[in-house]
């Protein structure tokens, strides 16, 4: 029997809220999307409706935002990042002046729905006892604002601890350079809450300059997964999008998890696709996570491929979609699960103009369902059209591991 309700679609503040749960033996978990009410109002007043409605949700469930392990917020103008900020704080501050701080990217990666922003959230609430959760502040030689206030999460589900980051940036003349130093930031922190990056499952790299900056991005991966003999390798997502700060060309995010005994994991594949590591690209198609409270299924960005790597159907939006559809399908499908088990997900579209044919590909082919946000971003191909990334969840208790040859 699986242990998530169905997907809700409702209003809080007037904002509209899409909405998928999980109870496991441990803990809830929420998944949430939130949109801005009157997308004709300014940047702050939009972020005060969408914060003020996450609140009204949390509190409707007997929460508070102290519940929020992970919160990704896409902006049209990375430039209304202050007033956003400002809304944010306003509307979350409590009484004793605290704000949470929860592992949190800002990214400049336009809604395609016309708002400012949209928000991403996931919320864990334990069965039993309060949330445990602990902040690590990221150690930089850099000294700009953004890495002075990098910091990771960590929260306990079960016997397993949970580690989230996000806005973690390096120093460097290039982004070879960048991406060692981003690396090695994250390995720190890490370290400070009791892990390493073998533990690390899922991985989000972003890049303003994608074309300029991905091969060098991959060579630095490689050699810093190597260096520290980091196998299997996580499931990623390389994406374009603008950063809040300018003084670098990449940020990560990641998330990791530690458990005694060792977590059990299983790299995700398909025949629809090879592996990306044979054209350079050092991540895995997806990866199973077998934890206390669930079994998650990471899947990575995923676009038009075929079988040997190549890109198929070229200048063909709908093709393109069928395809990128078809592969998560199957990526899904190796594990036993389908589209009714992914919880969230996010969707990358080149052309704005091309937002309302790929809605109408999500229905057809049924990937519908749960929180997607659907954002304007360059793919790791300049021909690529499309992507998609999803987070789907199994049942613990009901898990049966697949056969792997």
């Amino acid at each position: 029997m699986s242990s998530q309700s169905p997907f809700e679609i409702t209003q809080y503040a007037g904002c509209p809220v899409a909405l998928r749960r999980f109870q496991g033996p441990h803990a809830r978990e929420f998944f949430l999307s939130c949109q801005p009410y009157g997308i004709a109002a300014g940047a702050e007043k939009q972020a005060a409706s969408v914060y003020l409605a996450l609140k009204a949700f949390l509190a409707s469930e007997g929460l508070r935002y102290e519940s929020v392990v992970n919160e990704t917020v896409f902006l049209r103008d990375r430039m209304d990042i202050v007033p956003i900020r400002s809304a944010r704080a306003r509307a979350l501050t409590d009484s004793e002046g605290s704000l949470h701080r929860p592992a949190r990217a800002e990214i400049g990666q336009a809604p395609l729905n016309g708002a400012a922003l949209e928000v991403l959230i996931h919320a864990v609430v334990p069965n039993d006892s309060p949330l445990q959760r602990a902040s690590f502040t990221a150690t930089t030689n850099c000294t700009c604002g953004e890495c002075a206030a990098s910091q990771g999460l960590s929260v306990r589900a079960g016997e397993a601890t949970q580690f989230h980051a996000s806005g973690l940036y390096g120093v460097g003349e290039n982004a070879y350079e960048q991406t060692l130093g981003m690396f090695e930031v994250a390995e720190a922190l890490l370290q400070k809450a009791g892990m390493d990056f073998s533990d690390v499952m899922r991985t989000w790299i972003y890049f303003p300059e994608m074309e300029r900056d991905y091969a060098g991005f991959n060579l630095a991966r490689r050699e810093f997964f190597e260096s520290r003999g980091i196998e299997p390798i996580p499931a990623s997502t390389g994406i374009g999008a603008g950063l809040v700060s300018d003084q670098h060309d990449l940020c990560l995010g990641l998330y990791a998890i530690k458990a005694s005994p060792p977590i059990e994991r299983i790299v995700m594949s398909t025949p629809t696709l090879n592996e990306a590591p044979k054209y350079g690209s050092d991540f895995s198609r997806g990866m199973r996570v077998e934890e206390a409270n669930r079994v998650a299924l990471h899947i990575s960005g995923t676009a038009s491929l075929d079988e040997t790597g190549e890109t198929v159907h070229l200048d063909d939006f709908e093709a393109q979609a069928d395809r990128m559809l078809m592969n998560v399908a199957r990526l899904l499908e190796g594990q036993g699960a389908d589209f009714g088990d992914v919880v969230s997900a996010i969707t990358y579209v080149k052309r704005p103009e091309d937002a309302q044919r790929m809605r109408q590909k999500f229905h057809e082919a049924g990937y519908v369902g749960f929180p997607n946000v659907l954002v304007e971003a360059a793919v790791c191909r300049p021909e690529l059209l499309c992507e998609t990334e999803a987070f789907a969840l199994l049942p613990r208790a009901a898990q049966t591991r697949p056969d792997v040859d």
